[in-house]
């Protein structure tokens, strides 16, 4: 069930996007505005409305710490602000001057993309605010960007309907025709999905076109053979142009929404709908799932934003925790990490107090009964009953510590004891690899051919895992 608990009518135009970090909620407009609000109870922040572009304001996004925010407009601009003060931190001028569309950061941060009116692409180096690589697509405008969950490549929607896979370094991998009457959106599932008739992995892609189709594909990546570019279906269910798509935290839904003024829940592995949502009065033009909490935001033509309240069975894998989601050791966890796992645990309330003190995950893991009565003056011993309860349980993860995914077989996806190299250039358990090309003669990778059925040990992996099994022993 989708429940609408609060309507956002502070713009006084469009609403144009909306994206979430751990603990707040950016939403940009045709009023050149961009807002800010805090998810505890959908506040806006003292320093919202940011104010600074000329033109209408295309997109926004956050990076993945949710310390700075990206917006982008017709103004031909790129602006950074800084969350925790409202401050603008740059502004970076699409070479040409052409209105930008969209933009992301990257996983690690490292980068902003943005993307332009004129076909015009930026990768913009996120900590020296430098131009580092430009491109271009071929023919109309960039529409929709999103990257891959290690950030080694990223895919652009344009306005002729082509989808292109490009690496960091700009070079086109692949370019498929995929909506005949342009693309509006495009989104990448954080989550890999194994293919169980070939044995590998995938992450999956939706893109959604005038079309009124979303379609789903699956993109492999492999160093050695370039990407291949898998459509799986498509999902029908609006009666207009599709303007936005989105996967949850997990890849287990896809919400759309459109032109007919109606948002769309589906579930990715089947392609069912789950919920339909018909508040809005005009279209529909962006929605996204929050990361860490069962939460929808959707924007519309219609000046507003609704929030919605998921009630999932189960909870997004890595909603409940921060380690999951980020791979973060919970020792090194930031201030906002913190912030983000109390709201997950339902302690919401707490998170200011802990940000106003100072507590990452190295505070977070020392605090006792004491320092949550004399320090953070948490009066309530039920409240810090619980507190303590939900730390114990934190500490607890710790000793459970997960395989490095290098070090798994893609065949069967346990710990390697023996590491060979297949002429595909990947490595897997000799038994499996040996037992998979006794059925066939191709990568269990990349379902390409094997030139050679050679095997090579990889001693060096093996002596890897050997370390790394020791310093699990002490």
């Amino acid at each position: 069930m989708a429940t609408l608990i609060r309507t956002l009518s502070d713009h006084s135009d469009d609403v144009n996007y909306c994206a979430f970090s751990s603990s707040c909620l950016a939403t940009c407009s045709l009023d050149k505005t961009v807002r800010v609000y805090s998810l505890s109870n959908f506040a806006e922040l003292p320093y919202s409305p940011l104010e600074g572009h000329t033109y209408a304001v295309h997109c926004c996004c956050f990076s993945p710490s949710g310390l700075v925010l990206a917006s982008c407009s017709t103004d031909g601009t790129s602006a950074l602000w800084d969350t925790r003060d409202g401050r603008r931190l740059a502004v970076l001028q699409q070479p040409g001057a052409s209105p930008v569309r969209v933009c992301r950061f990257s996983p690690q941060a490292t980068y902003l993309l943005a993307g332009a009116a004129d076909g015009s692409m930026v990768l913009w180096n996120a900590q020296s605010m430098k131009l580092y690589r430009s491109g271009k697509v071929k023919g109309g405008s960039v529409m929709a960007c999103a990257f891959s969950p290690n950030g080694n490549f990223f895919v652009t929607g344009s306005s002729s309907g082509d989808l292109t896979i490009w690496d960091d370094k700009m070079r086109c991998l692949y370019n498929e025709k995929a909506h005949d009457l342009g693309v509006t959106c495009c989104d990448i599932s954080s989550h890999p999905v194994s293919d169980s008739e070939n044995g590998f992995k995938y992450v999956r892609m939706a893109s959604c076109g005038q079309d009124n189709n979303i379609k789903l594909w699956l993109i492999l990546f492999a160093d050695f053979l370039g990407v291949q570019l898998k459509y799986k279906c498509t999902l029908n269910g609006h009666s207009a142009p599709v303007l936005a798509c989105a996967f949850s935290c997990d890849g287990q839904m896809i919400v759309s929404g459109s032109v007919d003024k109606c948002v769309i829940i589906y579930e990715t592995s089947t392609g069912n709908t789950l919920h339909t949502l018909s508040q809005h009065t005009r279209y529909v033009t962006t929605c996204a799932f929050a990361p860490r909490c069962p939460l929808l935001a959707t924007g519309s033509m219609d000046k507003t934003v609704h929030i919605w309240q998921l009630d999932l069975k189960q909870p997004c894998a890595g909603q409940c925790t921060v380690e999951n989601e980020s791979k973060v050791a919970i020792e090194d966890w930031s201030e906002d990490d913190v912030s983000a796992w109390l709201c997950a645990q339902d302690l919401a309330d707490f998170a200011g107090l802990f940000k106003m003190n100072n507590i990452d995950g190295k505070e977070l893991l020392n605090l006792t009964k004491e320092t949550l009565a004399n320090e953070l003056k948490i009066e309530s011993l039920g409240l810090r009953s619980k507190v303590l309860q939900k730390i114990e349980e934190l500490r607890e993860t710790m000793t459970s510590v997960s395989v490095p995914d290098e070090f798994l077989c893609p065949i069967t996806r346990e710990l390697m004891k023996d590491p060979v190299i297949a002429t595909d250039g990947y490595s897997y358990e000799r038994e499996a690899m040996e037992n998979w090309i006794s059925n066939r003669r191709s990568s269990p990778m990349t379902n390409l051919p094997l030139h050679s059925l050679m095997l090579i040990p990889n001693r060096t992996l093996k002596m890897a895992i050997s370390r790394w099994l020791e310093t699990q022993l002490k």
